[in-house]
């Protein structure tokens, strides 16, 4: 899903449009829109990798192919360009992007095309308990938000853990019950229970969070190198 930006196409042009002229540094040009040099080289990427195309927000998710994830990540380990290289090549939105498929691949993970995981999965959906959910987004959570691969492991939609997850997100443990019906139910919950499924779960993102921070250093470490 795209997300709402402060900065409209128009501005990201002109700011790449500066930079790649000379008239202005990085530093100078985040300076005037309030933000960081980091961004405006992501914008300049996104240009170059994508054209005019790259700046405009996104209003869906972008899909890319098994074997592009798969060359990319290749071209990258074997030492054939930064990351922001890579990225240009194949057209790859954000180099955060590219590092999670660098980090998935370390994991022994299959890369697949991304939307659906590249394969088939269930678009029925199928009703669950409240203990269900959290276990599923807990799984979804420690997995890097493999919808297709958790939608295949609990035999439920892909939407619907999309939707649960987004709930998660947005409004805790609260987002995950469902509050249709005359069930007990999930309503009447004891803050006992709650409180046990919110840690579950914030126990899955804390170990998530370990997991890629210690990836990324690793990561940092080999491109301070190749610059």
């Amino acid at each position: 899903m795209g997300q709402h930006s402060k900065y409209s196409f128009e501005m990201k042009l002109d700011a790449v449009t500066k930079y790649l002229e000379g008239s202005c540094s990085t530093e100078s040009i985040a300076r005037s829109l309030g933000t960081n040099g980091t961004r405006i080289v992501e914008w300049v990427t996104l240009y170059q990798s994508l054209g005019i195309e790259g700046l405009k927000t996104t209003p869906k998710l972008r899909i890319y192919s098994a074997e592009t994830k798969q060359n990319a990540v290749a071209d990258y380990l074997s030492g054939k360009g930064t990351l922001r290289e890579i990225q240009k090549k194949y057209g790859i939105r954000s180099d955060k992007q590219l590092r999670n498929w660098i980090m998935k691949y370390n994991g022994h993970e299959k890369l697949k095309t991304s939307g659906t995981g590249g394969t088939s999965v269930m678009t029925k959906g199928r009703k669950t308990s409240y203990e269900e959910r959290v276990e599923i987004v807990t799984y979804c959570i420690e997995h890097g938000m493999d919808y297709a691969q958790a939608a295949e492991k609990y035999q439920v939609s892909y939407q619907q853990i999309y939707q649960w997850t987004r709930k998660y997100q947005s409004n805790g443990v609260e987002g995950l019950i469902d509050k249709r019906g005359k069930r007990k139910s999930e309503t009447e919950m004891s803050e006992l229970e709650k409180l046990r499924a919110e840690n579950k779960l914030l126990q899955a993102e804390k170990r998530r969070a370990q997991l890629e921070v210690a990836f990324l250093k690793k990561l940092d470490e080999i491109e301070r190198r190749r610059f």
